[in-house]
């Protein structure tokens, strides 16, 4: 355990920012499921709504330094291609 002021400081903030990091993750996840099982259903207009929705989350957790951007950039893309393969 930290002994020091500045180390038991450093370690209540590493715990607030693990809790808040993973709450963004589980919601994250959660509307990317949406989208997934929206086209899984082949429900066209459903998985257009989750998507819109779920956009947002992913640019909002790349921009916190949740995930990194580039791995923003590749959920978004995947999940546009397979709506676009859907409506196709």
């Amino acid at each position: 355990m930290a002994t020091h002021k500045s180390a038991i400081k450093r370690n209540r903030q590493s715990n607030i920012q693990k809790s808040r990091n993973r709450s963004t993750k589980t919601y994250l996840k959660t509307r990317i499921k949406d989208v997934i099982s929206a086209v899984e259903s082949k429900n066209v207009e459903e998985a257009v709504s989750s998507l819109a929705q779920a956009i947002p989350v992913i640019d909002k957790a790349a921009s916190k330094g949740v995930i990194h951007k580039r791995t923003a950039a590749r959920k978004v893309s995947r999940l546009t291609r397979k709506i676009n393969a859907l409506r196709s």
